[in-house]
């Protein structure tokens, strides 16, 4: 008998609830599965299944049987799902989004080497500040920019970004330049809609003691390129992250602000449906990725 194709064929039934549907998902005959499954029971030397012509159930060893056995059989898929990707040439349509910041800043100047390197892949790429729902809307990966990770899906982490409190020389040669965050209560201050903290600014210090303070926002925005253009002409203070505002830091048109002051990191996700039967073409893109953020990200080199 072979015992992992009985395991998958017992999976099976247990999640079609019957033996002619699960034959149909296995391309089979309904006399194979119940002989399969009779031949499954023998070996073990128990019922499994209770069987009459209106319903079937688990027995007590059938229901231990089929968490550890659906365990088996997934991580069977899997192996092969990683097996024949790492062989097979990454092609098709592979649909993305990004936030639009990031997105256009860090991931557009990408794009031509990643077709370059795998011209089977046709890409489609969707920029949203929105937490899109990849499965609903059908994407295959998602860059997110998050502290909290994904509790829905599989993510693997790409690169960290610093988020960064400063203004244009411009604002604090006028406005004093704030020496501990509560300082920042006497400033003005651009809010980012999307913050989970809103306009209480957390920071933290040397010694790694929090300190917390509630800023003045005369604007809002839910978009950081709006932010930091707001902030470099002059009109307030800001925390954007570096991939955002590394490139004004550099030049000068920005300036950081409570050196000794440390707000939260942030990591870049790559988010997708499941680790299971991972296609190659999704492989290949978090793989390029991955690779071309390794280290110091582009964006604090």
């Amino acid at each position: 008998m072979d015992r992992l194709r009985a395991m998958e064929v017992f999976v099976e039934v247990v999640r079609k609830n019957g033996f002619a549907r699960a034959a149909d998902a296995l391309d089979t005959s309904p006399a194979n599965v119940t002989r399969i499954i009779a031949d499954l029971e023998s070996h073990l030397g128990t019922r499994l299944l209770n069987r009459s012509s209106r319903k079937m159930s688990l027995t007590e060893s059938g229901d231990a049987l089929y968490e550890r056995a659906k365990t088996i059989v997934e991580d069977m898929a899997e192996v092969e799902a990683i097996a024949s990707s790492t062989s097979m040439t990454p092609r098709g349509l592979l649909r993305l989004n990004a936030p639009l910041s990031f997105g256009v800043l860090q991931l557009a100047p990408l794009w031509g080497k990643f077709m370059h390197r795998h011209p089977g892949v046709e890409l489609e790429v969707a920029l949203s500040d929105r937490v899109v729902d990849i499965v609903e809307e059908g994407y295959d990966l998602a860059i997110r920019i998050s502290r909290s990770g994904s509790a829905s899906h599989a993510a693997r982490k790409l690169a960290t970004s610093q988020n960064i409190c400063c203004a244009a020389p411009a604002y604090l040669e006028k406005h004093g330049v704030p020496q501990v965050p509560q300082d920042l209560a006497a400033h003005r201050c651009i809010g980012y809609r999307y913050a989970a903290t809103a306009d209480e600014w957390h920071f933290s210090n040397q010694l790694g003691q929090a300190d917390v303070v509630k800023v003045n926002c005369p604007m809002h925005t839910n978009n950081g390129d709006t932010a930091r253009a707001v902030a470099v002409a002059g009109g307030g203070v800001i925390w954007q992250p570096t991939f955002l505002i590394g490139a004004d830091l550099k030049a000068g048109r920005l300036v950081r602000v409570l050196p000794d002051y440390r707000l939260p990191d942030i990591d870049v996700l790559a988010v997708y449906p499941s680790r299971r039967h991972l296609s190659a073409k999704v492989r290949v893109m978090i793989d390029f990725l991955a690779e071309e953020f390794s280290g110091t990200p582009p964006w604090d080199r």
